[in-house]
């Protein structure tokens, strides 16, 4: 994971704080809208010795544009739906550079407990159930002929966040997700190997409640 966009987003956040008004505290009934940047970072080797090459199959950094709704059960416990525009990766071989790339979109619902929902910080913790769908599997260079495909994955989401008060009903978010991604991978319809994902998700996106 990149730890320079990771400090950037929290020093957004915690600066915005320093900004922060009257607390909105949260209430049962409530909905939450936040919309910003994503980024998505794979562990890397993702898949090591690629049918029996000793080749590494890599995924690279992927960013985009995501929202979520949060409904609030009651003052401390949220249920979030996040969403985003597809995120797009290169695919590298070791030895022989981008080999493909693929999109993917990654729907998650997550159960949501927050500590202090009557402050004008309000951070919270989250663990939910991830459904990521790959498409567009693009081959290039080394691959350019052959055909790649990526099967979709279930996996558990875990959360860490923070809402901080910049108006009335406002406020700046950031949080911080480690998302199980495993997915099947077949080159030209024989299985590859399981490609291990597992990415961590960082997010910095403006909020308001209604």
């Amino acid at each position: 994971m990149s730890m320079k966009i990771a400090k950037s987003a929290l020093a957004a956040a915690l600066a915005a704080g320093l900004l922060a008004g009257t607390a909105q505290a949260y209430e049962a009934g409530n909905w939450l809208f936040r919309i910003g940047a994503y980024g998505v970072f794979p562990e890397s080797d993702n898949l090591s010795n690629v049918l029996g090459t000793g080749a590494n199959l890599n995924v690279d950094d992927g960013y985009s544009l995501g929202f979520n709704f949060t409904y609030m059960v009651d003052p401390n416990i949220g249920i979030e739906l996040l969403l985003a525009l597809p995120f797009q990766h290169d695919i590298q071989l070791s030895g022989a550079g981008t080999v493909a790339e693929t999109s993917h979109l990654p729907p998650t619902l997550s159960l949501q407990y927050f500590f202090t929902p009557e402050s004008s910080v309000r951070p919270y913790v989250g663990i939910g159930l991830n459904y990521t769908a790959f498409f567009d599997e693009d081959t290039k260079g080394a691959l350019e002929r052959d055909s790649l495909k990526l099967d979709d994955s279930w996996g558990v989401a875990g959360q860490l966040g923070i809402d901080i008060d910049v108006a009335p009903n406002w406020f700046v978010n950031a949080d911080l997700r480690y998302i199980d991604i495993s997915s099947d991978a077949k080159l030209n319809g024989v299985g590859i190997g399981t490609v291990d994902i597992n990415p961590w998700v960082v997010g910095l996106t403006i909020g308001t409640r209604f």
